[in-house]
């Protein structure tokens, strides 16, 4: 059949259309973000994902409203690629209310926030204040976790806790340490008081966990959060200089060196988080990359483990 030819109107209006078509065109669908990987709380079965976000200095800029809004950024960032728990603590200095702030303006997109933060101070009558000042300062109904910073006047804290907890008004409880301090004093607490959460220094560098906590809480049903990653920032300023070796992208999807480190530490089976600390958008982002995707077994964390402490 011949088709008759199209009418000099139509003509103008379909050229018209052409030239419109880029103007009219559907914005490109943005792509789902990898879901992270998610770890059991071993006291009651509650998945977290294995990244989460510290606040120690990064988050710590007094009144800079500058810096605030790049905190609140990040942590847009950080809930938009499926991140949930927030750590904290009073030693942190302004972190508390900056993290407040973040979470006022972020509104229903941070609904989801686990809450952890911490008790300091060593009077033992004065942790209750302590605690609801945090409580105000994150604009949260209550805490998901607090835990006895540092070890700090534990005897007293410890059991303060575990009360708030009976109530209702807490849903975990735990006991911190870092850089290595006080192994010795935190696998007696672990042996003998009822943990949910414990948390320490844990890298490719720093292994000293693994040979009596790490097994222990796995005993004990506890869950382990990872400080320290970065070894504040000194680790990746060291391998910034080195080249990522290429398995590290074809075995683990690894294109930066804050990748490999991070999923060498939530490998681990004992542990259930690692809280990088950032104020940049870009390195969050970077970071919670390495929440989804292969994770190395065990031959590959060796591997990691014996390249980076060959550099």
């Amino acid at each position: 059949m011949t088709m008759k030819p199209a009418h000099p109107a139509r003509r103008r209006l379909l050229r018209r259309l052409a030239l419109l078509a880029p103007a009219l065109a559907l914005p490109p669908v943005a792509q789902a973000q990898p879901a992270p990987t998610l770890k059991p709380i071993p006291s009651t079965g509650e998945t977290i994902p294995v990244l989460g976000l510290g606040s120690w200095i990064t988050f710590n800029v007094g009144d800079d409203a500058q810096a605030r809004a790049g905190c609140t950024a990040v942590m847009q960032a950080f809930f938009a690629a499926g991140g949930r728990l927030i750590d904290s603590s009073p030693m942190y200095g302004s972190s508390q209310p900056v993290i407040g702030q973040g979470l006022a303006a972020l509104g229903p997109a941070a609904a989801s926030v686990f809450a952890a933060d911490k008790v300091w101070i060593g009077a033992g009558a004065r942790g209750p204040a302590q605690i609801e000042a945090s409580r105000r300062h994150w604009g949260v109904a209550r805490f998901d976790l607090l835990q006895v910073h540092n070890l700090l006047a534990w005897e007293a804290h410890l059991p303060q806790l575990q009360t708030l907890k009976a109530s209702g008004l807490l849903r975990y409880v735990g006991i911190s340490t870092s850089e290595g301090r006080r192994h010795a004093e935190l696998e007696r607490i672990m042996r003998s008081q009822p943990l949910d959460f414990i948390q320490l220094s844990y890298n490719p560098l720093d292994r000293e966990a693994e040979a009596r906590l790490l097994p222990l809480a796995q005993e004990r049903g506890i869950a382990v959060i990872a400080n320290r990653p970065f070894r504040q920032g000194e680790l990746l300023q060291a391998l910034a200089a080195e080249r990522l070796p290429p398995w590290a992208g074809t075995e683990l999807g690894c294109s930066s060196w804050a990748e490999l480190v991070l999923k060498f530490i939530v490998s681990h089976p004992a542990i259930t988080c690692a809280i990088p600390a950032t104020s940049q958008v870009e390195h969050l982002r970077q970071n919670m990359a390495a929440a989804s995707g292969p994770m190395p077994d065990a031959a590959q964390r060796r591997r990691i483990a014996e390249l980076i402490a060959a550099l």
